[in-house]
């Protein structure tokens, strides 16, 4: 049986990333909309004004999540796609904007078609997807499924000393809606790949079969500030060189391990940070990631091992703090397989591959049937304002969510 074939439109799809996309510009490209700022009320209001538009029923929850609802025949658990709009300092268009939108986009398809579903379709906006103003990163989706407690999220405080819960009544955000205890029937996410897998080897689609596990931890080294030119180097309590030393480690540890693991210090802060002074401390973050959980762990072992060991050695203190951790998550096979299934139904060549960042959809997945589909990112760039996914590799991944969803929307048993 040949199966009813349905396409986005492309043009009002990259008209509502490019307009998005206008909400915290940087020069020469990309946005900045750090987790509830200004900037980020300012998209909320806009995505938000978008839903309701399409007629969606919308809600706003304890963390700030944004859901909105299209009505099915039945009452039964919605089909649910979206991301969040948030983005780090230096972000792009595309970067979950692109998964919010498109959910945005099926739903105006499905008003266009005039085409009623059996289960309601849902999109959500996840609050604080990125973790770059407070950890962890995908509070939102977490929060929402009941993975980490609300009042722990609302008094985590930002990198500028703020909560959260003061920030979203702030920017009018702190919704009412219950969280922690979902009903969902399967959770799609389109994403960027945010690498060059797809790229490089001219593949179309990739059909995200797992995501990697994440650990972040921030490490604070204090020593003692002395002059720079009359210290001699044995008689040094420096904290600057122990974090130094401890980025090289970790570098030099992934390059070891090979496989999937990967390590990045991304924070680093000297004091009192002067050019003739040796630092009395150094606060670094330090990022690893490996789809294999016991390598990770034994990555996360062999780096604390040697920043105690080093410290000691230089007679400095090290107190670390976990900002976030995460275990590699795998998802739904039978979706991930029908999510293959659709591209190669629609012409598109396809890839099962793990993610390397961290989704909304690895949340969801701890309460339903979820899986992703990843389009190509130009030359594997992503978090920079020079992020690019051409449209018509939109429109593919856009086509195979859409079809998908709908597939998903019309079955009236529980998923299978």
């Amino acid at each position: 049986m040949t199966k009813t074939t349905f396409s986005i439109n492309i043009e009002r799809l990259n008209n509502r990333i490019q307009k998005l996309g206008e909400v915290g510009a940087l020069q020469g490209g990309g946005v900045c909309r750090l987790a509830l700022s200004e900037e980020d009320r300012l998209g909320r209001d806009l995505v938000r004004s978008w839903m309701e538009d399409l007629g969606l029923d919308v809600t706003v929850d304890r963390i700030g999540n944004i859901i909105g609802i299209r009505e099915g025949r039945q009452a039964l658990p919605p089909v649910m796609t979206g991301s969040h709009i948030d983005t780090v300092r230096t972000g792009g268009l595309y970067d979950g904007n692109l998964g919010v939108l498109a959910g945005l986009e099926v739903i105006a398809c499905l008003n266009d078609l005039g085409l009623e579903t059996e289960r309601p379709v849902a999109v959500g906006i996840f609050t604080n997807e990125e973790g770059a103003r407070f950890a962890p990163d995908m509070m939102g989706s977490l929060v929402y499924v009941g993975g980490l407690d609300l009042d722990e999220a609302l008094e985590t405080t930002g990198i500028d000393g703020k909560s959260v819960g003061d920030c979203l009544s702030e920017i009018g955000y702190a919704g009412k809606a219950h969280v922690g205890s979902p009903e969902v029937h399967a959770f799609l996410e389109l994403h960027v790949e945010q690498g060059p897998v797809l790229e490089e080897e001219g593949v179309m689609i990739g059909a995200v079969n797992k995501v990697q596990g994440i650990s972040w931890t921030e490490f604070t080294i204090k020593g003692v500030s002395n002059h720079a030119g009359t210290t001699p180097m044995r008689l040094r309590r420096d904290a600057g060189y122990v974090a130094m030393e401890t980025g090289q480690f970790a570098r030099k540890l992934a390059k070891r391990m090979g496989g999937d693991q990967v390590a990045t210090v991304g924070a680093f802060k000297l004091t009192p940070n002067l050019v003739n002074v040796v630092p009395n401390q150094a606060i670094f973050t330090v990022d690893l990631r490996n789809t294999n959980n016991e390598k990770l762990l034994e990555a996360e072992q062999e780096l604390f091992a040697f920043v105690e060991e080093i410290a000691a050695a230089e007679g400095v203190s090290v107190s670390r703090r976990e900002l976030a951790r995460f275990d590699p998550v795998d998802f739904d096979d039978g979706l991930v397989g029908r999510v293959a299934g659709w591209a190669e139904h629609l012409g598109y060549s396809v890839k099962t591959m793990p993610s390397g960042a961290g989704h909304d959809a690895q949340m969801l997945a701890r309460v339903c049937p979820t899986a992703m589909v990843f389009v190509p990112s130009e030359n594997g760039i992503s978090h920079n304002i020079k992020e690019y996914t051409a449209p018509e590799e939109i429109e593919r991944g856009a086509n195979i969510l859409l079809n998908l969803m709908i597939e998903l929307a019309q079955e009236k048993r529980s998923f299978s």
